[in-house]
């Protein structure tokens, strides 16, 4: 099937660049402009009890967790003085009056202790912008440099909350996307120009890389007309795109130019290369992509947008690698080597720096696979002690004015009444007072309470504190009621989490749901972990299916999956101990809070096993290739890892670049995505590869290609296996046919 198919490339040449260089232009003229076709939410579980709780929250009472703070600070020194009580009422109004604000309140308008803070000095003005998240952020852009740094005789202004802490992290991350990618790519052309030793060579992949991710564009565009996709999912289309070009590329040009030096002609080298590299790129390919699509499990519409994005650009650079770079080849021919800065020195088979490593390991295979065992498994120890939740304000760097205005409300007031819960009633009638009463009296006793507002009063302890004042009226309507439960916990916290639990556990005489940022957590959390061991089992399945058609044997494919996993395991112990534990985070600029971003997790898992098959495939396409022309197991390891060591390691270098460069993030679970899939790809590329992968194909002999006869006739009869053969020339006049 990839002879044909590099045949078809060689004598279509010019057709196939024509019709690439087409889709480039169209992908670059309707999805330009994607980023403004993105959504910043997408974080909730649409069917989770928290979500459906906020929806009759809105809809039925008009209501919606406040999401916009201003901390206000009294300059006289109590914010209690009759200047300072004034003109905090007339901020209030003035915010109230807000185009796109709604339900302002604060400590002079509603008279509640949770609003000032410990020593008198400071007060909270909480307000709600209604609307999805993309609405929202369209109001706090105008919204926060209207009341940020507002300053008069008797008070100053800090703008916060919800709103404002997305609007700053998503532009941060702009920011950073912009700063990684002037980071990585010179440094990338650099060491492409190191590996390749060619400037025409080095600019290969990054054609590719363009390619994928401008017509990722496209797909996400198109994707963004159907449903809500996250603007977070850019960052991994320029991530994989151009690591997954560097690849894709690397190994395509690499057997091309071996093929060239092996004394064939130039359209019979490509179609050579097509036969072998093609096969291999577009299974890894479809490998990753497989792994990258279990994300469309995940009810967010975050993590799925991932899906969208990743699967996108992993089948277009894999296209564009067993296409238009074949055809180019085809054009360029020996011309691949112009502008030549220095020539590598190649050394004879049997000879290489990979061979040696694989001969040496193969000699030691039991004592070499333990001790990297051994040490793989203790750098995943930490793992076990993984506390995922959800990331608040602290993922954004320290001196961002809206983190720093929660600091203060986290240091100086005993609660933030803008994280509290909401126990929703929408269908328990006209309300009954001595009900509302006698729950709210019995929620304010939970654990981690710190008082109840309802239609009722103000209770705290399991007593009534406060009556009810002008404000209670929004807690009920003619068909039913809410309460608002003030928690003393921190929201994003174990604690908080289960603060949601003995909530939704009390008799409630009504029926109820639960919302709140802690319910959205605790919900999205559900979500996740009800679906991974789904997620785990169809990556695990189909990347089992898809290497046995590949290799033909049953052990290859259950060896790849199980050193995958033990090397994962090890990439998420370290992560674990360092922005978990907080080990380096001084070092690498990040505020710990003792829980793992629950989300990130999810995404590198999909991602790093990915590209872990990615160089397996590499590097078993080879051994197998080898096996199939000799037949000796040990010959096979050593020549396969000689001719692929190279060029993984130097495709894990240049992918660890991008990776890394997003490490250079002020959003901590950014920062967290980078060095995690750096050490993942570096881990992979060389423990993996370069030890326990020789040591059990040594160890396992012939048996790494066994597999029942009935199952081999099906692999056979699938075609997805291609003999070695003898090298066809092409006709002479295919060429001429393709003007070239």
């Amino acid at each position: 099937m990839f002879e044909r198919l590099g045949r078809f490339v060689v004598r279509r040449r010019v057709m196939v660049l024509v019709l690439t260089g087409i889709f480039l232009v169209a992908a670059g003229a309707i999805g330009g402009g994607v980023a403004d076709r993105l959504s910043n939410g997408g974080f909730d579980d649409p069917d989770a009890e928290s979500t459906s709780a906020s929806d009759e929250l809105r809809d039925e009472f008009n209501q919606q967790t406040p999401n916009l703070i201003l901390l206000v600070t009294a300059k006289g020194g109590s914010v209690d003085d009759d200047a300072t009580a004034a003109a905090g009422a007339e901020l209030t109004k003035d915010l109230a009056e807000t185009e796109g604000v709604d339900q302002a309140f604060s400590y002079w308008t509603s008279e509640s202790p949770p609003l000032r803070s410990n020593d008198g000095s400071k007060a909270l003005i909480l307000a709600t912008i209604p609307g999805t998240q993309d609405e929202v952020r369209d109001v706090i852009e105008v919204v926060s440099p209207q009341f940020s740094d507002l300053e008069t005789s008797e008070l100053s202004v800090e703008v916060t909350g919800f709103s404002e802490v997305f609007r700053q992290m998503g532009t941060t991350i702009e920011e950073d996307l912009v700063r990684a990618e002037s980071i990585a790519l010179p440094i990338t052309l650099l060491a492409l120009i190191l590996v390749f030793g060619s400037l025409v060579a080095a600019s290969l992949p990054l054609l590719i890389g363009v390619i994928s991710i401008i017509g990722s564009f496209l797909i996400l565009t198109i994707i963004s007309e159907l449903t809500e996709v996250s603007i977070f999912a850019l960052n991994l289309t320029t991530a994989l795109g151009l690591g997954l070009a560097i690849d894709y590329s690397l190994f395509v040009v690499s057997r091309y130019r071996e093929e060239l030096r092996n004394g064939l002609g130039n359209e019979d080298a490509v179609v050579e290369t097509v036969r072998t590299a093609g096969r291999t790129v577009a299974f890894s390919g479809l490998t990753v992509a497989i792994s990258l699509s279990a994300l469309l499990l995940f009810p967010m519409a975050f993590l799925r947008s991932f899906a969208y994005a990743g699967v996108g650009v992993v089948l277009l650079g894999a296209i564009a690698s067993v296409t238009f770079l074949p055809a180019l080849l085809a054009v360029l021919g020996h011309r691949v080597e112009k502008f030549r800065l220095f020539k590598r020195e190649q050394k004879p088979v049997g000879e290489g720096f990979w061979h040696r490593i694989a001969m040496a390991v193969m000699k030691r295979p039991i004592p070499i696979a333990t001790v990297v065992i051994v040490f793989l498994l203790l750098l995943g120890v930490p793992f076990l002690g993984a506390q995922p939740g959800q990331s608040d304000d602290r993922a954004l760097p320290k001196e961002t004015s809206s983190r720093v205005a929660l600091d203060t409300i986290r240091s100086d007031f005993d609660i933030n009444s803008a994280n509290s819960l909401s126990v929703v009633a929408a269908d328990s009638g006209a309300p009954d007072e001595s009900q509302i009463s006698s729950y709210a009296t019995e929620l304010s006793k939970v654990e981690g309470v710190y008082a109840v507002q309802a239609f009722t009063g103000t209770y705290v302890g399991g007593a009534e504190a406060l009556p009810p004042d002008e404000t209670s009226a929004r807690f009920a309507n003619e068909s039913g009621t809410w309460l608002s439960v003030i928690p003393g916990v921190e929201a994003y916290s174990e604690a908080g989490e289960q603060l949601v639990t003995d909530v939704r556990a009390v008799d409630a005489p009504f029926d109820i749901k639960v919302g709140g940022p802690s319910a959205e957590v605790a919900d999205s959390k559900e979500a996740i972990f009800s679906r991974i061991p789904l997620a785990g089992a169809i990556i695990g399945g189909v990347t089992f299916i898809l290497l046995f058609l590949m290799f033909g044997g049953l052990l290859v494919p259950v060896k790849a999956i199980v050193l995958n996993l033990l090397s994962l395991t090890a990439t998420f112990g370290a992560v674990v101990w360092i922005f978990q534990d907080g080990n380096f985070s001084d070092i690498l600029g990040f505020t710990p809070t003792g829980i793992l971003d629950v989300t990130t997790p999810i995404l590198m898992f999909c991602i790093a096993f990915g590209l872990s098959m990615d160089y397996e495939v590499f590097l078993l396409s080879r051994i197998k290739e080898e096996h199939d022309r000799t037949g000796d197991n040990v010959t096979s390891v050593a020549v396969g890892l000689e001719h692929t060591g190279r060029i993984v390691t130097a495709a894990a270098l240049l992918l660890s670049i991008v990776f890394i460069a997003f490490a250079t993030s002020g959003v901590t679970f950014i920062k967290m995505f980078g060095i995690g899939l750096t050490i993942a790809v570096v881990m992979d590329a060389t423990l993996i590869r370069g030890t326990l992968v020789p040591a059990f194909m040594r160890l396992a002999g012939e048996a790494n290609w066994w597999a029942p006869k009935w199952m081999r006739r099906i692999q056979q009869r699938l075609g997805f296996s291609e003999s070695a053969g003898p090298k066809k020339p092409l006709p002479p006049d295919e060429p001429a046919a393709a003007g070239a």
